[in-house]
């Protein structure tokens, strides 16, 4: 991993996982997806995360063939971004399926000069967890990883803290990111961390308690001292939309002073983008619209033109869109809309062939 991004990971990063912007006919717009990334950039984000869950899986299938076009052109719009600024970035790769696929997947965005890779656990409920610990050490074999709890709604499983606490034996493994929507399951991954040999970044990637993830210190006490863990940043769909805000929010939270008192009044702003993501990721329809929710937000700011998944049965879910109406009219603070009809009027000079 390259100094700077490790520095960024470890510092604890900003890092939205990035939707993949389609056509109306379901083609890969490349010139709209860049244009979603330069306001990513502009918003102050720490870098991107590319092939994940929310740049659906289905990037992978034979006849679809994006993988590598995208995070191709994810790479492309940070390096020339890291050209003009001077202003370093983590680059994160998703990667799945079995083994074989996991690893050559790694060797791409190694070749592409991504930092790490997000190694998902999705699709393999049939293998075991010491399987899957030795498919993240071939995958370590290649890059530095970063591990995931995917939540159980969206293809993930339980998995026991013995499994975390073998996943934190892998020397490559910098971070994990804890995402299964469960405190009890976040806990685990925590204490697993706490009690690692060598040093691992929490990442939370629980959009349903973003900020109470970023504000809590847990701390376990091993017979002689006691160990604490808190979330350094975070890797999150959530974050896809809205993005400037959050941004704002991020530091706003990391400056505080450790140990400081908490103004209660970000336990009420974390409702409210709770209450939020509930609309955007369809909670009430067992996170049906999870990914067509985030692109009917970035839609309705213009910085997409259409919600079109790769799936055509992927969209909306039932209620969604006036659920998603009513948190934009109960908390107007949250949304970037001011800063987006900015970025748009400026990138719209500069870049004419992303409109």
């Amino acid at each position: 991993m390259r100094q700077e991004a490790e520095k960024l990971l470890m510092s604890g990063a900003f890092l939205p996982a990035m939707p993949l912007v389609l056509d109306d006919n379901r083609h890969f717009d490349e010139a709209g997806q860049r244009r979603l990334i330069r306001y990513y950039l502009e918003a102050g984000v720490d870098g991107l995360a590319a092939g994940v869950h929310t740049t659906q899986f289905a990037i992978r299938d034979p006849k679809i063939n994006l993988f590598e076009r995208v995070l191709k052109a994810s790479k492309d719009e940070m390096n020339l971004y890291t050209a003009r600024t001077g202003k370093p970035l983590l680059a994160i790769a998703g990667v799945c399926g079995d083994t074989a696929q996991a690893v050559s997947e790694a060797e791409k965005a190694v070749d592409m000069g991504y930092d790490a890779v997000l190694v998902s656990p999705g699709g393999l409920k049939d293998k075991s967890e010491g399987e899957l610990i030795e498919r993240a050490k071939a995958i370590a074999g290649v890059s530095d990883i970063v591990g995931f709890y995917l939540q159980v709604a969206v293809g993930g499983r339980v998995f026991s803290y013995d499994y975390w606490r073998q996943m934190c034996l892998i020397p490559r493994l910098r971070a994990i990111k804890a995402a299964p929507f469960n405190r009890y399951l976040t806990v685990d991954v925590a204490r697993a961390i706490a009690f690692a040999d060598h040093e691992i970044a929490l990442y939370t990637g629980n959009d349903d308690s973003i900020v109470q993830d970023l504000l809590t210190t847990y701390s376990f006490y091993d017979g002689a001292k006691t160990l604490s863990v808190r979330a350094r940043g975070g890797l999150l769909g959530h974050w896809s939309a809205w993005t400037k805000t959050a941004v704002d929010l991020f530091r706003r939270i990391k400056s505080m002073p450790e140990g400081a008192p908490i103004d209660p009044g970000l336990l009420t702003l974390g409702a409210q983008i709770t209450d939020a993501n509930s609309a955007f990721f369809d909670s009430r329809n067992d996170f049906a619209g999870v990914i067509a929710g985030m692109h009917e937000v970035l839609r309705r700011q213009g910085l997409m033109k259409g919600i079109w998944c790769l799936d055509p049965n992927e969209t909306l879910g039932a209620g969604q869109a006036e659920e998603i109406d009513r948190v934009y009219a109960q908390y107007p603070d949250l949304n970037d809309d001011a800063f987006v009809k900015a970025f748009l009027e400026r990138d719209r000079a500069s870049h004419p062939e992303a409109y």
